[in-house]
């Protein structure tokens, strides 16, 4: 009987030790993914395209940038018409005298909402489709990102910080082992 608990204790034992490991592995790995300072410096290249690139998107580049092609392909936008009428109902309106400037105006407000509420559906159409192609873009380039910014880096920065959290766990578990009384 004793020796199926002796036996049980060493298990126990060493997979608490295992499990010590592997928590000081997991450790070591998560301070080298988010050393930040330790990435730039060592492909300063790379994070001035993460950084350039955020801010890019933070400041509606993509949006400046789809207008500014739009306006080289369509050209300088047209000037609008002094009256948004048709010539047969711009006559009517004349026959009407100082009654037909009140009824030309409410004529022109009320195709100006028409055609705000017109492009306004136009707009979200032109949204859908410019989301739809450039999401899958945008979420590849967020993904190799983070990939890249939580990276374990290089081997040996890993390496050290893995000896480091060793070395604090050796002094904290030989810390608490001369706090322990003796028994």
């Amino acid at each position: 009987m004793a020796t199926e608990t002796d036996a049980a204790r060493e298990r126990v034992l060493v997979a608490r030790a295992q499990l010590g490991d592997e928590l000081a592995l997991l450790e070591a790995s998560a301070r080298s993914a988010v050393d930040i300072p330790a990435k730039v410096k060592a492909s300063p290249a790379k994070a001035a395209a993460v950084a350039g690139t955020a801010g890019f998107m933070v400041l509606g580049g993509p949006r400046r940038v789809l207008g500014g092609m739009k306006r080289v392909v369509r050209g300088p936008k047209e000037p609008l018409p002094k009256s948004m009428l048709p010539d047969e109902i711009e006559a009517t309106l004349k026959h009407l005298g100082p009654d037909g400037a009140a009824v030309r105006g409410a004529l022109e407000r009320d195709f100006a909402d028409y055609a705000k509420k017109a492009a306004k559906n136009r707009s979200q159409l032109r949204t859908v489709l410019a989301l739809s192609v450039a999401r899958p873009l945008l979420s590849s380039g967020a993904k190799a990102a983070g990939r890249w910014l939580f990276s374990s880096g290089e081997a040996e920065g890993f390496e050290a910080r893995l000896a480091k959290v060793r070395e604090r766990l050796d002094e904290v578990s030989g810390a608490a082992a001369q706090d322990k009384p003796s028994a």
